[in-house]
Protein backbone atom coordinates (compact mmCIF):
# COMPACT_ATOMS: atom_id res chain seq x y z
CA UNK A 1 0.00 0.00 0.00
CA UNK A 2 1.45 3.75 -1.05
CA UNK A 3 1.70 5.60 2.51
CA UNK A 4 0.46 8.30 1.41
CA UNK A 5 -2.99 6.72 0.20
CA UNK A 6 -5.24 6.84 2.97
CA UNK A 7 -8.38 3.93 3.15
CA UNK A 8 -11.43 5.41 3.53
CA UNK A 9 -13.76 3.19 5.38
CA UNK A 10 -17.41 2.20 3.74
CA UNK A 11 -20.20 3.65 5.25
CA UNK A 12 -21.76 0.36 5.84
CA UNK A 13 -18.34 -0.64 7.92
CA UNK A 14 -18.53 2.48 10.07
CA UNK A 15 -22.04 1.62 10.42
CA UNK A 16 -21.19 -1.80 11.73
CA UNK A 17 -18.83 -0.48 14.08
CA UNK A 18 -21.05 1.91 15.77
CA UNK A 19 -23.97 -0.93 16.05
CA UNK A 20 -21.80 -3.52 17.45
CA UNK A 21 -19.48 -0.89 19.64
CA UNK A 22 -20.56 1.67 22.14
CA UNK A 23 -19.83 5.25 21.72
CA UNK A 24 -16.74 5.69 23.41
CA UNK A 25 -15.42 2.46 21.05
CA UNK A 26 -16.89 4.58 18.51
CA UNK A 27 -15.17 8.28 18.91
CA UNK A 28 -12.16 6.53 20.23
CA UNK A 29 -12.03 4.91 17.04
CA UNK A 30 -12.50 8.03 15.26
CA UNK A 31 -10.01 10.17 17.00
CA UNK A 32 -7.28 6.76 16.34
CA UNK A 33 -8.53 7.49 12.47
CA UNK A 34 -7.96 11.42 12.87
CA UNK A 35 -4.53 11.15 14.77
CA UNK A 36 -3.31 8.07 11.95
CA UNK A 37 -4.45 10.95 9.00
CA UNK A 38 -2.82 13.85 10.71
CA UNK A 39 0.37 11.68 11.00
CA UNK A 40 0.70 10.36 7.52
CA UNK A 41 0.00 13.97 6.32
CA UNK A 42 2.68 15.22 7.96
CA UNK A 43 5.19 12.38 7.08
CA UNK A 44 4.25 13.27 3.32
CA UNK A 45 4.86 16.87 3.94
CA UNK A 46 8.26 16.34 5.55
CA UNK A 47 8.85 14.01 2.92
CA UNK A 48 7.60 15.96 -0.38
CA UNK A 49 8.15 19.83 0.86
CA UNK A 50 11.63 21.41 1.14
CA UNK A 51 13.06 21.52 4.54
CA UNK A 52 14.16 25.26 5.40
CA UNK A 53 16.30 26.86 7.86
CA UNK A 54 14.20 29.30 10.34
CA UNK A 55 13.93 30.31 13.98
CA UNK A 56 14.09 28.21 16.58
CA UNK A 57 9.98 28.25 18.37
CA UNK A 58 10.32 30.20 21.70
CA UNK A 59 7.29 28.55 23.25
CA UNK A 60 6.17 24.25 22.83
CA UNK A 61 2.41 25.60 21.97
CA UNK A 62 2.78 28.85 20.36
CA UNK A 63 6.33 28.44 17.98
CA UNK A 64 7.17 32.15 17.54
CA UNK A 65 3.67 33.42 16.77
CA UNK A 66 3.14 34.57 20.32
CA UNK A 67 6.46 36.26 19.92
CA UNK A 68 4.74 38.07 16.69
CA UNK A 69 1.55 39.14 17.84
CA UNK A 70 3.12 40.57 20.73
CA UNK A 71 6.20 42.83 18.80
CA UNK A 72 5.55 46.62 18.31
CA UNK A 73 7.30 45.72 14.64
CA UNK A 74 6.65 42.53 13.15
CA UNK A 75 7.99 42.97 9.46
CA UNK A 76 11.88 44.23 11.85
CA UNK A 77 11.36 40.34 13.03
CA UNK A 78 10.38 39.00 9.55
CA UNK A 79 13.64 40.82 7.48
CA UNK A 80 15.87 39.76 10.49
CA UNK A 81 15.05 36.28 9.91
CA UNK A 82 15.07 36.84 6.53
CA UNK A 83 18.69 38.23 7.05
CA UNK A 84 19.85 35.28 8.73
CA UNK A 85 18.21 32.54 7.28
CA UNK A 86 17.78 33.49 3.85
CA UNK A 87 14.81 34.97 1.26
CA UNK A 88 12.64 32.18 2.18
CA UNK A 89 12.47 30.57 5.60
CA UNK A 90 10.17 28.64 7.75
CA UNK A 91 8.80 29.70 11.10
CA UNK A 92 7.51 26.98 13.89
CA UNK A 93 3.93 28.19 14.29
CA UNK A 94 1.06 26.88 17.08
CA UNK A 95 0.70 23.62 18.20
CA UNK A 96 3.41 22.14 15.88
CA UNK A 97 2.78 23.88 12.61
CA UNK A 98 5.19 25.44 10.27
CA UNK A 99 4.92 28.82 7.98
CA UNK A 100 6.70 29.16 4.82
CA UNK A 101 7.82 32.62 4.61
CA UNK A 102 8.47 34.33 1.75
CA UNK A 103 11.02 37.28 1.14
CA UNK A 104 12.01 37.02 -2.37
CA UNK A 105 10.41 39.39 -4.93
CA UNK A 106 10.44 36.38 -7.70
CA UNK A 107 8.83 33.99 -5.37
CA UNK A 108 6.27 36.14 -3.98
CA UNK A 109 5.33 37.28 -8.22
CA UNK A 110 4.91 33.40 -8.72
CA UNK A 111 2.78 33.12 -5.59
CA UNK A 112 0.48 35.62 -6.78
CA UNK A 113 -0.01 34.82 -9.81
CA UNK A 114 -1.54 31.65 -8.89
CA UNK A 115 -3.19 33.25 -5.53
CA UNK A 116 -7.35 32.19 -5.40
CA UNK A 117 -6.44 29.02 -7.57
CA UNK A 118 -2.91 27.11 -5.78
CA UNK A 119 -2.98 29.34 -2.69
CA UNK A 120 -5.84 30.26 -0.87
CA UNK A 121 -7.32 31.50 2.20
CA UNK A 122 -7.01 29.07 5.68
CA UNK A 123 -9.78 27.97 6.99
CA UNK A 124 -10.20 30.37 9.85
CA UNK A 125 -9.26 33.18 7.70
CA UNK A 126 -12.62 31.89 5.88
CA UNK A 127 -14.62 30.86 9.22
CA UNK A 128 -14.00 34.72 10.13
CA UNK A 129 -14.65 36.43 7.24
CA UNK A 130 -17.88 34.75 6.79
CA UNK A 131 -19.47 34.98 9.95
CA UNK A 132 -18.60 38.76 10.13
CA UNK A 133 -18.37 39.94 6.33
CA UNK A 134 -20.10 37.33 4.38
CA UNK A 135 -18.94 35.33 1.26
CA UNK A 136 -17.76 38.37 -0.94
CA UNK A 137 -14.66 39.29 -2.28
CA UNK A 138 -12.48 38.91 0.72
CA UNK A 139 -14.22 35.41 1.33
CA UNK A 140 -14.15 33.73 -2.67
CA UNK A 141 -11.24 32.10 -4.28
CA UNK A 142 -10.67 30.03 -7.43
CA UNK A 143 -13.82 30.42 -10.28
CA UNK A 144 -15.87 32.28 -7.85
CA UNK A 145 -13.68 35.08 -7.18
CA UNK A 146 -13.11 35.31 -10.40
CA UNK A 147 -16.63 35.78 -11.62
CA UNK A 148 -17.16 38.26 -8.64
CA UNK A 149 -14.01 40.28 -9.30
CA UNK A 150 -15.18 40.50 -13.08
CA UNK A 151 -18.60 41.74 -12.41
CA UNK A 152 -17.09 44.64 -10.15
CA UNK A 153 -14.29 46.09 -12.08
CA UNK A 154 -16.13 48.57 -14.16
CA UNK A 155 -17.20 50.09 -11.11
CA UNK A 156 -13.11 50.55 -10.50
CA UNK A 157 -12.38 51.85 -14.29
CA UNK A 158 -10.37 55.00 -14.23
CA UNK A 159 -13.28 56.44 -16.79
CA UNK A 160 -15.84 55.48 -13.42
CA UNK A 161 -13.66 56.81 -10.88
CA UNK A 162 -13.01 60.47 -13.53
CA UNK A 163 -17.10 60.89 -12.49
CA UNK A 164 -16.29 60.87 -9.01
CA UNK A 165 -13.50 63.65 -8.57
CA UNK A 166 -16.58 65.70 -7.14
CA UNK A 167 -17.32 63.60 -4.72
CA UNK A 168 -13.94 62.84 -3.43
CA UNK A 169 -13.60 67.15 -3.64
CA UNK A 170 -16.49 67.88 -1.88
CA UNK A 171 -16.14 65.33 1.24
CA UNK A 172 -12.47 67.33 1.62
CA UNK A 173 -14.34 70.77 1.04
CA UNK A 174 -16.38 69.61 4.46
CA UNK A 175 -13.80 68.77 6.33
CA UNK A 176 -12.06 72.02 5.25
CA UNK A 177 -14.58 74.10 6.50
CA UNK A 178 -15.03 72.41 10.03
CA UNK A 179 -11.40 72.67 10.44
CA UNK A 180 -11.58 76.19 10.00
CA UNK A 181 -14.43 77.02 12.45
CA UNK A 182 -12.64 75.28 14.60
CA UNK A 183 -9.67 77.12 14.33
CA UNK A 184 -11.75 80.44 13.82
CA UNK A 185 -13.34 79.66 17.23
CA UNK A 186 -9.75 79.24 19.38
CA UNK A 187 -8.28 81.79 21.29
CA UNK A 188 -5.13 81.08 19.38
CA UNK A 189 -4.59 80.71 15.40
CA UNK A 190 -4.49 76.98 15.86
CA UNK A 191 -6.25 74.37 17.04
CA UNK A 192 -5.34 70.74 18.23
CA UNK A 193 -7.75 68.09 16.18
CA UNK A 194 -7.99 64.26 16.05
CA UNK A 195 -7.67 64.14 12.76
CA UNK A 196 -8.44 60.03 12.40
CA UNK A 197 -11.59 60.61 13.66
CA UNK A 198 -11.78 63.16 10.68
CA UNK A 199 -10.28 61.03 7.97
CA UNK A 200 -13.15 58.50 9.11
CA UNK A 201 -15.72 60.41 8.46
CA UNK A 202 -14.43 61.58 4.95
CA UNK A 203 -13.70 57.83 4.49
CA UNK A 204 -17.32 57.08 4.75
CA UNK A 205 -19.29 59.52 3.33
CA UNK A 206 -17.02 59.13 0.41
CA UNK A 207 -17.60 55.74 -0.04
CA UNK A 208 -21.21 56.11 0.63
CA UNK A 209 -21.83 58.58 -1.88
CA UNK A 210 -19.60 57.20 -4.81
CA UNK A 211 -20.18 53.67 -3.91
CA UNK A 212 -23.76 53.55 -3.04
CA UNK A 213 -25.28 57.13 -3.75
CA UNK A 214 -25.83 57.46 0.11
CA UNK A 215 -24.54 59.99 2.44
CA UNK A 216 -23.93 59.08 5.62
CA UNK A 217 -23.81 62.93 6.69
CA UNK A 218 -21.34 61.79 9.51
CA UNK A 219 -18.73 64.70 8.58
CA UNK A 220 -22.20 66.91 9.73
CA UNK A 221 -22.20 65.45 12.66
CA UNK A 222 -24.68 62.55 12.01
CA UNK A 223 -24.45 59.44 14.10
CA UNK A 224 -24.33 56.96 12.03
CA UNK A 225 -24.36 52.68 13.24
CA UNK A 226 -21.40 51.36 10.80
CA UNK A 227 -19.10 54.04 11.89
CA UNK A 228 -19.77 53.23 15.47
CA UNK A 229 -19.19 49.67 14.90
CA UNK A 230 -15.83 50.61 13.19
CA UNK A 231 -14.96 52.97 15.83
CA UNK A 232 -16.22 50.62 19.11
CA UNK A 233 -13.54 48.02 17.57
CA UNK A 234 -10.64 50.02 17.58
CA UNK A 235 -11.75 51.44 21.02
CA UNK A 236 -11.63 48.18 22.52
CA UNK A 237 -8.37 46.56 22.35
CA UNK A 238 -7.70 42.85 22.33
CA UNK A 239 -6.67 41.42 25.46
CA UNK A 240 -4.22 38.56 26.10
CA UNK A 241 -6.76 36.06 25.92
CA UNK A 242 -8.46 37.26 23.13
CA UNK A 243 -4.55 36.99 21.32
CA UNK A 244 -4.40 33.72 22.67
CA UNK A 245 -7.70 32.57 21.24
CA UNK A 246 -7.21 34.03 17.95
CA UNK A 247 -3.79 31.99 18.03
CA UNK A 248 -5.05 28.87 18.84
CA UNK A 249 -7.82 29.69 16.26
CA UNK A 250 -5.36 28.75 13.34
CA UNK A 251 -5.60 25.21 14.45
CA UNK A 252 -8.92 24.74 15.74
CA UNK A 253 -11.34 27.49 13.98
CA UNK A 254 -14.27 26.12 15.58
CA UNK A 255 -12.67 28.25 18.73
CA UNK A 256 -14.28 30.87 16.75
CA UNK A 257 -17.95 30.12 16.94
CA UNK A 258 -16.93 30.62 21.16
CA UNK A 259 -18.36 34.28 22.29
CA UNK A 260 -15.64 36.70 23.81
CA UNK A 261 -15.93 40.29 23.78
CA UNK A 262 -14.41 40.96 20.28
CA UNK A 263 -15.54 37.94 18.55
CA UNK A 264 -19.32 39.72 19.44
CA UNK A 265 -17.61 43.25 18.30
CA UNK A 266 -17.23 41.91 14.76
CA UNK A 267 -20.46 40.02 14.73
CA UNK A 268 -22.42 43.27 15.62
CA UNK A 269 -19.84 45.31 13.31
CA UNK A 270 -21.19 42.39 10.22
CA UNK A 271 -25.20 42.63 11.73
CA UNK A 272 -24.79 46.77 11.08
CA UNK A 273 -23.05 46.49 7.79
CA UNK A 274 -25.87 44.07 6.41
CA UNK A 275 -28.46 46.51 7.48
CA UNK A 276 -27.43 49.52 6.29
CA UNK A 277 -26.36 46.55 2.75
CA UNK A 278 -30.03 45.95 2.30
CA UNK A 279 -31.13 49.20 3.39
CA UNK A 280 -30.01 50.49 0.47
CA UNK A 281 -29.91 48.03 -1.99
CA UNK A 282 -33.98 48.59 -1.21
CA UNK A 283 -34.26 51.78 -1.33
CA UNK A 284 -31.58 51.66 -4.81
CA UNK A 285 -34.45 49.18 -6.20
CA UNK A 286 -37.49 50.86 -5.00
CA UNK A 287 -36.31 54.32 -5.93
CA UNK A 288 -34.77 53.41 -8.91
CA UNK A 289 -31.78 55.43 -8.58
CA UNK A 290 -30.02 53.15 -11.80
CA UNK A 291 -32.22 52.57 -14.38
CA UNK A 292 -30.40 49.71 -16.11
CA UNK A 293 -32.15 49.80 -19.46
CA UNK A 294 -30.78 53.17 -20.35
CA UNK A 295 -26.97 52.13 -19.31
CA UNK A 296 -26.64 55.64 -17.84
CA UNK A 297 -25.63 54.65 -14.58
CA UNK A 298 -24.20 50.90 -15.98
CA UNK A 299 -21.03 51.32 -14.19
CA UNK A 300 -21.81 52.61 -10.56
CA UNK A 301 -20.72 49.97 -7.80
CA UNK A 302 -24.83 49.66 -6.98
CA UNK A 303 -25.93 49.12 -10.28
CA UNK A 304 -23.56 46.67 -11.00
CA UNK A 305 -24.84 44.88 -7.84
CA UNK A 306 -28.38 45.57 -9.01
CA UNK A 307 -27.52 44.31 -12.39
CA UNK A 308 -25.88 40.96 -11.39
CA UNK A 309 -28.79 40.27 -9.63
CA UNK A 310 -30.81 39.11 -12.79
CA UNK A 311 -31.10 35.34 -13.59
CA UNK A 312 -30.03 36.06 -17.27
CA UNK A 313 -26.99 38.58 -16.20
CA UNK A 314 -23.68 36.67 -17.21
CA UNK A 315 -22.34 37.20 -14.46
CA UNK A 316 -24.54 36.21 -11.91
CA UNK A 317 -24.54 36.89 -8.09
CA UNK A 318 -26.99 35.75 -5.35
CA UNK A 319 -28.43 38.43 -3.09
CA UNK A 320 -26.06 37.03 -0.63
CA UNK A 321 -23.21 37.52 -2.56
CA UNK A 322 -24.84 40.79 -3.48
CA UNK A 323 -24.98 42.23 0.31
CA UNK A 324 -21.65 40.53 0.90
CA UNK A 325 -19.84 42.73 -1.52
CA UNK A 326 -21.68 45.73 -0.14
CA UNK A 327 -20.50 44.81 3.29
CA UNK A 328 -16.37 44.30 1.97
CA UNK A 329 -16.74 47.49 0.04
CA UNK A 330 -17.92 49.41 3.28
CA UNK A 331 -15.04 47.96 5.00
CA UNK A 332 -12.18 48.54 2.57
CA UNK A 333 -13.77 51.94 1.91
CA UNK A 334 -13.87 52.83 5.21
CA UNK A 335 -10.51 51.25 6.40
CA UNK A 336 -7.97 51.55 3.80
CA UNK A 337 -8.86 55.34 2.93
CA UNK A 338 -8.91 56.68 6.42
CA UNK A 339 -5.76 54.32 7.86
CA UNK A 340 -3.60 55.87 5.31
CA UNK A 341 -4.88 59.70 5.05
CA UNK A 342 -4.04 59.68 8.76
CA UNK A 343 -0.72 58.37 7.90
CA UNK A 344 -0.13 60.53 5.48
CA UNK A 345 -0.78 63.40 7.86
CA UNK A 346 1.23 61.86 10.65
CA UNK A 347 4.35 61.66 8.07
CA UNK A 348 3.98 65.42 6.47
CA UNK A 349 3.67 66.59 10.16
CA UNK A 350 6.86 64.99 11.00
CA UNK A 351 8.23 66.03 7.98
CA UNK A 352 7.93 70.06 7.82
CA UNK A 353 9.90 70.04 4.87
CA UNK A 354 8.33 67.55 2.78
CA UNK A 355 5.21 69.19 3.63
CA UNK A 356 6.07 72.72 2.39
CA UNK A 357 7.30 71.42 -0.81
CA UNK A 358 3.81 69.79 -1.30
CA UNK A 359 2.09 72.45 -0.72
CA UNK A 360 4.19 74.75 -3.25
CA UNK A 361 3.59 71.97 -5.79
CA UNK A 362 -0.25 72.25 -5.24
CA UNK A 363 -0.51 76.13 -4.60
CA UNK A 364 1.39 76.63 -7.62
CA UNK A 365 -0.82 74.57 -9.93
CA UNK A 366 -3.61 76.96 -9.27
CA UNK A 367 -7.41 75.47 -8.88
CA UNK A 368 -8.45 72.02 -7.86
CA UNK A 369 -6.98 69.46 -10.64
CA UNK A 370 -8.97 67.24 -12.17
CA UNK A 371 -8.53 63.53 -12.03
CA UNK A 372 -6.27 63.87 -15.31
CA UNK A 373 -4.26 66.27 -14.43
CA UNK A 374 -4.07 65.02 -11.21
CA UNK A 375 -2.31 62.10 -12.27
CA UNK A 376 -0.26 63.45 -14.93
CA UNK A 377 0.89 67.34 -13.12
CA UNK A 378 1.37 66.95 -9.99
CA UNK A 379 4.45 64.56 -9.55
CA UNK A 380 5.45 65.04 -5.67
CA UNK A 381 1.63 64.68 -4.70
CA UNK A 382 1.99 61.27 -6.07
CA UNK A 383 5.28 60.68 -4.93
CA UNK A 384 4.14 61.85 -1.20
CA UNK A 385 0.88 59.14 -1.28
CA UNK A 386 3.09 56.34 -3.00
CA UNK A 387 5.47 56.87 -0.20
CA UNK A 388 3.28 56.52 2.36
CA UNK A 389 1.33 53.67 1.62
CA UNK A 390 5.29 52.20 1.02
CA UNK A 391 5.52 51.95 4.60
CA UNK A 392 2.22 52.03 5.84
CA UNK A 393 0.42 49.44 4.02
CA UNK A 394 -3.27 49.28 4.96
CA UNK A 395 -3.02 45.25 5.30
CA UNK A 396 0.52 44.73 6.59
CA UNK A 397 0.29 40.69 6.01
CA UNK A 398 -0.99 37.67 4.61
CA UNK A 399 -1.18 34.14 5.26
CA UNK A 400 -2.17 31.57 2.58
CA UNK A 401 -2.79 27.72 2.37
CA UNK A 402 -1.79 25.79 -0.39
CA UNK A 403 -4.35 23.53 -2.19
CA UNK A 404 -1.90 21.63 -4.04
CA UNK A 405 1.44 20.77 -4.77
CA UNK A 406 3.76 23.26 -6.13
CA UNK A 407 7.76 24.41 -7.15
CA UNK A 408 8.41 27.94 -6.16
CA UNK A 409 11.10 29.67 -8.04
CA UNK A 410 13.76 31.27 -6.29
CA UNK A 411 15.57 35.14 -7.03
CA UNK A 412 18.61 33.58 -5.32
CA UNK A 413 19.88 30.12 -3.63
CA UNK A 414 18.69 29.52 -0.42
CA UNK A 415 20.26 26.79 2.19
CA UNK A 416 18.27 24.17 3.38
CA UNK A 417 18.21 22.52 6.80
CA UNK A 418 20.70 19.14 5.12
CA UNK A 419 23.24 22.02 4.20
CA UNK A 420 22.60 22.15 0.49
CA UNK A 421 21.85 25.44 -1.84
CA UNK A 422 18.46 25.17 -3.86
CA UNK A 423 16.84 28.52 -6.34
CA UNK A 424 13.56 26.37 -5.90
CA UNK A 425 11.58 25.05 -3.31
CA UNK A 426 9.32 22.08 -3.63
CA UNK A 427 6.09 22.41 -1.39
CA UNK A 428 3.18 20.69 -0.66
CA UNK A 429 -0.73 20.88 -0.46
CA UNK A 430 -1.70 22.37 2.66
CA UNK A 431 1.59 23.94 3.36
CA UNK A 432 1.11 27.31 5.38
CA UNK A 433 2.80 30.41 3.40
CA UNK A 434 3.46 34.04 5.55
CA UNK A 435 3.95 37.52 3.14
CA UNK A 436 4.32 40.62 5.24
CA UNK A 437 3.62 43.23 2.66
CA UNK A 438 5.26 45.82 5.11
CA UNK A 439 8.57 43.76 5.33
CA UNK A 440 9.11 43.63 1.41
CA UNK A 441 7.95 47.20 1.43
CA UNK A 442 10.64 48.36 3.48
CA UNK A 443 13.78 45.89 3.25
CA UNK A 444 16.60 47.37 3.33
CA UNK A 445 17.97 44.26 0.67
CA UNK A 446 15.06 45.32 -1.62
CA UNK A 447 14.87 49.52 -0.73
CA UNK A 448 18.75 50.29 -0.22
CA UNK A 449 19.92 51.57 3.35
CA UNK A 450 17.15 54.18 3.25
CA UNK A 451 14.26 52.50 3.00
CA UNK A 452 12.77 52.95 6.30
CA UNK A 453 12.61 56.63 5.83
CA UNK A 454 10.28 58.84 4.60
CA UNK A 455 11.67 59.70 0.93
CA UNK A 456 8.93 60.78 -1.76
CA UNK A 457 12.28 61.80 -3.96
CA UNK A 458 12.87 58.11 -4.51
CA UNK A 459 9.41 58.11 -6.64
CA UNK A 460 10.78 60.82 -9.02
CA UNK A 461 14.15 60.04 -10.71
CA UNK A 462 14.37 56.32 -12.69
CA UNK A 463 17.47 55.88 -10.30
CA UNK A 464 15.07 56.41 -7.00
CA UNK A 465 14.24 52.87 -7.54
CA UNK A 466 16.72 50.43 -6.83
CA UNK A 467 17.23 47.32 -9.06
CA UNK A 468 15.99 45.10 -6.46
CA UNK A 469 12.93 46.72 -5.84
CA UNK A 470 12.30 46.92 -9.87
CA UNK A 471 11.86 42.81 -8.96
CA UNK A 472 8.88 43.36 -6.95
CA UNK A 473 5.82 42.88 -9.40
CA UNK A 474 3.07 44.76 -7.69
CA UNK A 475 1.89 48.48 -9.22
CA UNK A 476 4.37 51.06 -8.82
CA UNK A 477 6.63 48.23 -7.66
CA UNK A 478 4.82 47.84 -4.18
CA UNK A 479 3.12 44.97 -2.41
CA UNK A 480 0.37 47.56 -0.90
CA UNK A 481 -1.41 46.96 -3.99
CA UNK A 482 -2.51 43.35 -4.60
CA UNK A 483 -5.54 44.85 -5.16
CA UNK A 484 -4.84 46.82 -7.84
CA UNK A 485 -3.84 50.35 -7.67
CA UNK A 486 -7.75 52.26 -6.66
CA UNK A 487 -7.42 50.19 -3.47
CA UNK A 488 -7.75 53.74 -1.70
CA UNK A 489 -10.16 55.93 -3.40
CA UNK A 490 -9.96 59.33 -2.71
CA UNK A 491 -6.77 59.32 -1.17
CA UNK A 492 -5.01 61.87 -3.10
CA UNK A 493 -8.03 64.24 -3.29
CA UNK A 494 -8.47 64.73 0.05
CA UNK A 495 -4.56 65.76 0.50
CA UNK A 496 -5.03 67.79 -2.30
CA UNK A 497 -7.39 69.94 0.05
CA UNK A 498 -5.22 70.29 3.22
CA UNK A 499 -2.93 72.19 1.18
CA UNK A 500 -4.56 74.90 3.18
CA UNK A 501 -3.37 74.12 6.44
CA UNK A 502 -0.23 73.77 8.54
CA UNK A 503 -0.13 70.32 10.40
CA UNK A 504 2.12 69.44 13.15
CA UNK A 505 2.45 66.83 15.63
CA UNK A 506 0.49 67.97 18.93
CA UNK A 507 3.45 67.56 20.96
CA UNK A 508 6.80 67.86 19.05
CA UNK A 509 7.97 66.12 16.02
CA UNK A 510 9.35 63.46 17.61
CA UNK A 511 6.15 62.09 19.34
CA UNK A 512 6.26 58.15 19.12
CA UNK A 513 3.78 56.86 17.01
CA UNK A 514 2.87 52.67 17.67
CA UNK A 515 0.01 50.57 15.42
CA UNK A 516 -2.77 49.10 17.49
CA UNK A 517 -5.56 47.27 16.01
CA UNK A 518 -9.16 48.06 14.81
CA UNK A 519 -10.49 46.11 11.60
CA UNK A 520 -7.05 47.04 10.27
CA UNK A 521 -4.04 48.00 11.80
CA UNK A 522 -4.14 51.52 12.24
CA UNK A 523 -1.70 54.42 14.10
CA UNK A 524 -1.95 55.91 17.52
CA UNK A 525 0.05 58.62 19.37
CA UNK A 526 1.22 56.91 22.45
CA UNK A 527 -0.53 57.50 25.23
CA UNK A 528 -4.30 57.94 23.59
CA UNK A 529 -7.20 56.35 23.92
CA UNK A 530 -8.59 54.47 21.08
CA UNK A 531 -6.63 54.64 17.78
CA UNK A 532 -6.03 58.69 18.63
CA UNK A 533 -3.46 61.09 16.57
CA UNK A 534 -4.24 64.45 17.79
CA UNK A 535 -2.08 67.15 15.41
CA UNK A 536 -1.96 70.43 15.89
CA UNK A 537 -3.09 72.57 12.96
CA UNK A 538 -2.99 76.24 11.83
CA UNK A 539 -4.27 78.03 8.23
CA UNK A 540 -1.43 78.32 5.69
CA UNK A 541 -1.09 82.07 5.39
Amino acid sequence: MNLFTIPVPSPSSLWTTVRSGGAFNVAASFAALWAFVKVLRMLRWRVKTTQLLGPPRTSLIYGVSRDLASSHDRAAMYERWATEYGVVYMIPSVLGQTNVVLCDPKAIAHFYARETWTYVKTPTTLAFLESSIGKGLLWSHGETHRRQRKALTPAFSNAAIRKLTSVFYDSAYKAKGKWDNVIESSKDDDAVIEVQSWMNHISLDTVGIAGFSHDFGSLDGKRVGVAEAFDTIGSNQPSAVDKAVFLLASVFPIILKIPNKRQNLFTKLGITMEQISNELLIRSRREKDVDMSQGGEENSLIGLLIKSEGQDAELYMSAEEVVAQMKVLLLAGYETTSTSLTWALIELSRHPDVQTRLREELLAFGPDPTYDQLKAHLPYLDAVVHETLRLHPPVPESTRLAAEDDVIPLSEPVRTVSGNMTDSISITKGTLFTISMETINRSSAIWGPHAKEFKPDRWLTEEGISGKAKEVQGHRHLLTFVDGPRTCLGKDFAVIEFKNFVFEMRDGPDTPVETVRGVLPRPRVVGEDGTGVPLRIRRYE
